[in-house]
This record gives C-alpha cells, sequence and structure tokens, in this order.
C-alpha cells in the first residue's frame, strides 16, 4: 500500500487532504474480542497492536518511511449493517481510530509499527469538541460553511441540522463564525486550508522511535 503524505492511501475514496479520516486503522483484539468476520471494520490497516491506548496527536511510524497521526476514535456507522446484522451496534466506539498521512511511503504486511509519541496537539473522540476545534481556527474576518465545517471535524453533514443551536450555547465569540452554504455573507468562506499543517512540535528533541508492546 502506498501512503500519500497528506491525503490517504493510493486508490481510496477518502483521499481527501482536508479530512482528519484520512486512514481508519483497526487490531486485531477488536476482531478477536467481537467475534468478526475479516475486513468486517472495514480498515484500511489492520495492526496487531492496540492503538486505542495511544493519545490523540500520537505519530505511528509504518515501515521504513510512512508516518500517520492519530486523530480520534472512529463510531461505528450504519454502513457496516451491509457485513452483519446489527454489526454497526455491536461495534459501537470499538471500530478503530482514524489517522492523517504525515509523511508518505509504500507499507507492507508485516512492516514494523513504532511509536513516535504524541507530537501534534491532540483532537477529542466528541464530535462537538471538534467542531469548537475547527472553529478556533477559522483566521479573523473569514466564515466557515456548516458543510465545510463537518467534513474537518470528521463527521457525517446531517450533523449541520444540530449546528445552529451549537454555536449558540459556544457563545457569541462562535455565534457567526459558521453560516449555511446558501447564507450570502460578504466575509471570505475559509476552505480550511492550513488546519492540519501544523508542525511537527516533538521532532527537533524527540527521544528513539520505540516499537509498539
Amino acid at each position: 500500500m502506498l501512503l500519500i503524505a497528506g491525503s490517504g492511501a493510493e486508490g481510496d475514496r477518502h483521499l481527501d487532504p482536508l479530512s482528519p479520516r484520512q486512514l481508519l486503522l483497526a487490531h486485531h483484539q477488536s476482531y478477536t474480542a467481537l467475534g468478526l468476520a475479516p475486513q468486517a471494520l472495514r480498515e484500511n490497516l489492520l495492526l496487531d497492536d492496540d492503538i486505542e491506548r495511544l493519545p490523540s496527536g500520537t505519530v505511528l511510524q509504518l515501515g521504513a518511511q510512512a508516518r500517520v497521526r492519530l486523530m480520534f476514535a472512529c463510531e461505528a456507522c450504519g454502513r457496516l449493517d451491509l457485513r452483519g446484522e446489527r454489526l454497526a451496534a455491536t461495534v459501537g466506539s470499538r471500530r478503530g481510530v482514524l489517522a492523517r498521512v504525515v509523511e508518505g511511503g509504500v507499507i507492507r504486511p508485516g512492516d514494523p509499527v513504532l511509536d513516535l509519541g504524541q507530537r501534534f496537539p491532540s483532537w477529542s473522540d466528541d464530535w462537538r469538541l471538534r467542531v469548537r476545534q475547527v472553529l478556533d481556527a477559522v483566521p479573523p474576518g473569514a466564515v466557515i460553511d456548516y458543510a465545510r465545517l463537518a467534513h474537518l471535524a470528521g463527521i457525517q453533514s446531517s450533523y449541520c441540522r444540530a449546528f445552529p443551536r451549537l454555536l449558540r450555547a459556544l457563545g457569541p465569540d462562535f455565534a457567526d463564525k459558521a453560516i449555511a452554504a446558501r447564507r450570502a455573507s460578504s466575509r471570505p468562506r475559509w476552505n480550511g486550508a492550513g488546519l492540519f499543517d501544523l508542525s511537527d512540535p516533538g521532532a527537533s528533541n524527540s527521544s528513539s522511535p520505540a516499537p509498539l508492546p
């Protein structure tokens, strides 16, 4: 498999430089614990290690070069029911971890996985907190469409219905940062450019890579 820096896996439909959901990483323990058939979770990569214990922002090196940044837990959606009756309800929040590709490279079955530590800011498993994280990054004087906000926060567009109430709850500093696509605005609309382009704060002083236990 070829991972492309900042985009995802070559040939995958989720290839997207502005998505926090470029890869889904699952681990064998989920399959064993839930008694699932192979590929039931529809993961991109199946690892031997329990990555769900690692904090968001952790960077994993896969093989000789590829590196991925763990983002947040992937909750099961209704599409999983196509692979088994009530599979989504059975899996719940144990589907795996979503990740972004930090550095590209070819990975092969059996390649080692190294934990390089938490090198990026964490992203919450709570979708409401992720929405706030995106809103915090909106440039001064700009506005973001609801659909783009949902995309950057890694949630389905159906969540847009909840945005007006959520924005009111967040307070006046957030109320006018996001608008419906059909609403006219004289302010520039931000597409999310730069949201995930933060530098690696641990690269210059990180300890030696450690294999996952």
